[in-house]
């Protein structure tokens, strides 16, 4: 077994550190925040993450794992150091790489043996080329040290898992010596090993992830068309899930991506290509729908009411997706500020990222509107005139329909995430929009002829009488 430091404690090094101690190397995490690094000693995770915490817990009491701000005494001896930092975006859509040149200076001026360093953040195509450079050009010692890019595929929510059970493990290596040690270190892992270049390794990370990217954004186009046309996306995602070349992951409609990885490396590689004289069209078209679409529920919302001002608006999921705190690039964040602006009067709730929300947005008065954190699911419908509902977690699906009809004030739904069955929805008296499937007015102009009605671009109308907001049914 192997002595580890992870330079990192974020998604990517704290999940890599304890999957390392867990399979039986010794593990050192490294961290610039005291306080950060006291509370994982005491087997408090810094992020939600499913089972995150029981391994934690195990490891550190099996003196396999541990957490310091001494980088120098993580680094000086290790077999092999894992780099784990943040590369975020910068505002031209390059990643900011300073947190990467601090740690490979501090590597540099530390290490005191042969040390194989290993980029696992995500960085542009040739940045593994220029860390090894600008270690060996800081060396303080006479030693080896090599760079290997091994980029991370968990996702957010499923990070332990992924790291454990990963479909693949992608080694670039430029020497057989870092090729056998990177091996060597994952074989515990029992799991398929893709040995490529440095260059490759890095660039199938952004190509696994821009095509996911891609996909969605795909699904989700033809999901709008649907709606215009009169298909349903659920009954379309079916019939394309059974061709094997396509598969059945990646093609729930929705409000489109967010978090920490899709948003960012789509932009990065869109970057990457023009600083290299090429336009990749496919992602900069997944670019401009992801933006597009985050707020089409607000728009669909304002096509169907006169005015958001006063209105009591009910808030569920504020996640970027279920199973983590993550807020970064969150749908939610795009609407919220539009609702804000607009008076809307915000009733929200989250199950778990509620107290990062209160950082971005404090409760209380905000622009035009204003926003309150709900106790639970049925706090935040008491009463209200309108509903989002912007993340899938397990609490929020469960909602019966007839819930909404009982507690809202005027049970009007907006569902960026599909999760209501229409006809439940219709039944139980909730008027009911999801995202590429049949929308209320589509049943309700047959009914509407008949007394009194005409059938308007998204519900139906009164002919001769205009319909107060707050009556809306």
């Amino acid at each position: 077994m192997f002595k580890i430091a992870v330079a990192g404690t974020g998604y990517v090094g704290l999940v890599a550190g304890v999957c390392f101690a867990e399979v039986g190397h010794s593990v050192t995490c490294v961290d610039i925040d005291e306080n950060k690094v006291s509370i994982m000693k005491k087997g408090i995770s810094p992020i939600y993450e499913a089972g995150l915490e029981e391994l934690m817990i195990k490891n550190y009491n099996a003196g396999r794992l541990d957490y310091t701000t001494d980088y120098r005494k993580a680094y000086k001896d290790a077999d092999a150091i894992f780099i784990g930092v943040g590369t975020p975006e910068l505002p031209d859509g390059s990643a900011n790489l300073s947190y990467i040149a601090s740690v490979a200076r501090q590597i540099a001026e530390t290490v005191t043996r042969d040390c194989l360093v290993v980029v696992k953040s995500t960085v542009p195509v040739g940045t593994n080329d220029k860390v090894e450079q600008f270690i060996r050009e800081f060396l303080v010692r006479d030693v080896r040290i090599e760079v290997a890019s091994n980029p991370e595929f968990l996702a957010q929510g499923s990070a332990v898992r992924d790291t454990l059970q990963a479909a693949r493990i992608i080694i670039g290596t430029e020497s057989k010596w870092a090729q056998d040690m990177l091996t060597r270190i994952y074989e515990p892992f029992k799991l398929p090993i893709v040995t490529v270049s440095r260059k490759s390794a890095e660039m199938i990370k952004y190509a696994s992830n821009d095509f996911l990217a891609l996909k969605l954004s795909y699904i989700n186009e033809i999901a709008n068309l649907c709606e215009l046309v009169g298909a349903d996306i659920d009954d379309v995602a079916r019939g394309m899930s059974y061709d094997s070349r396509i598969g059945d992951k990646f093609l729930c409609a929705g409000i489109g991506y967010g978090g920490s990885c899709f948003p960012k490396d789509t932009k990065a590689l869109d970057y990457l290509a023009r600083q290299n004289g090429y336009e990749l069209k496919t992602i900069k078209a997944a670019i401009d729908v992801n933006r597009e679409q985050k707020t089409l529920l607000f728009r669909k919302a304002s096509r169907r009411l006169i005015t958001f001002s006063g209105l009591k608006t009910a808030v569920l999921g504020l996640t970027f997706k279920p199973g983590t705190d993550d807020l970064r690039e969150a749908p939610s964040l795009d609407n919220i500020a539009l609702l804000l602006d607009n008076g809307a009067e915000i009733h929200a709730y989250d199950p778990i990222g509620m107290p990062n929300y209160k950082k971005v947005y404090p409760e209380g008065r905000n622009k035009r509107g204003s926003i309150t954190y709900a106790g639970s699911v049925e706090e935040a419908l008491k009463d209200s005139h309108l509903c989002f509902v912007f993340t899938e977690w397990d609490i929020i699906r469960r909602i019966k329909p007839l819930t909404f009809k009982m507690l809202m004030k005027t049970p009007l739904v907006f569902d960026g995430r599909n999760i209501y069955d229409i006809e439940k929805m219709e039944q139980a008296g909730v008027e009911y929009y999801s995202i590429g499937r049949r929308q209320p007015h589509i049943l309700s102009a047959f009914r509407a002829a008949s007394q009194g009605y005409e059938a308007g671009p998204m519900t139906a109308r009164p002919v001769h009488k205009l319909v107060p907001v707050n009556n809306i049914t």
